[in-house]
């Protein structure tokens, strides 16, 4: 009997055996991959699978499981299969859930052909996240399309469950912002994109609010919902819903 087995086993086409054991290869790797950026995670544990943003915060973040040709990551020759897309997950994830729990300042000049102004807009964190960012968990990886999504996980405090209450009293409108960055720029390209998705919601809102364009407009914006990002015609594309709060806006004092 166990010479029939032998001689099964040797029948089977050497590419095959490759091909198994290229396929369990990936799948150990994945699982340790899931092992060390979910080290809290327990096998068979069930976790939500609807965003929430109140009091525990859990929004899916994706990132591209090889870095952009042109990337320094991506001439990383001693990096592990899953270190570029662990990265980018730990980077992306304290920048979009600061945005979620202090949110973010700007500044936000609009585009004046008579005076040759142009657009811009700038915008910076109100505060960091500091040593909260530990507190931050990824639950539940998966592969899908080359690239490798999770839930990124986040429990607010009492008081920055106050705060978000407070930043959803009456007095804030909400607004809606689109924006677009180059995928060649990495995780920048995001941060563009949400750069300029605040720029559209706040210009879009001020268009309805002011008669005269103003020389600049400073305010506060924090991250509502849940962020969609994803990939449009080549570039990043960010979708994201703000309370927006308005500090200041300096008119120009002459032609």
């Amino acid at each position: 009997m166990k010479k029939i087995l032998i001689i099964m086993h040797d029948m089977i086409p050497s590419y095959k055996h490759a091909l198994v054991f290229a396929e369990r290869f990936v799948l150990t790797v994945f699982f340790l991959f899931a092992a060390c950026i979910c080290p809290h995670a327990k096998a068979g544990a069930v976790f939500s699978q609807t965003p929430d943003v109140i009091e525990h915060i859990r929004i899916p973040l994706w990132a591209e499981l090889d870095a952009y040709p042109g990337l320094a990551e991506a001439q990383d020759t001693s990096a592990g299969i899953f270190d570029y897309s662990s990265a980018r997950l730990k980077t992306l994830a304290p920048f979009i859930i600061g945005g979620m729990v202090h949110g973010w300042n700007f500044s936000y000049t609009p585009s004046d052909k008579l005076r040759s102004v142009e657009e811009y807009i700038d915008f910076s964190p109100i505060r960091e996240l500091g040593e909260a960012e530990q507190n931050i968990t990824y639950a539940k990886p998966w592969i899908e399309n080359g690239k490798v999504y999770c839930w990124a996980e986040f429990t607010r405090t009492a008081s920055m469950i106050g705060n978000y209450y407070l930043w959803a009293s009456i007095t804030n409108d909400t607004v809606h912002g689109i924006g677009y960055g180059k995928i060649s720029d990495g995780f920048d390209g995001i941060r563009d994109a949400v750069r300029d998705a605040i720029k559209d919601a706040v210009r879009a809102y001020f268009r309805t609010k002011i008669k005269n364009k103003p020389k600049e407009i400073r305010g506060r914006v924090l991250l509502r919902r849940e962020p969609l990002i994803g990939i449009d015609a080549g570039r990043y594309k960010v979708q994201l819903d703000f309370f927006l709060e308005t500090d200041k806006i300096l008119p120009y004092t002459q032609f």
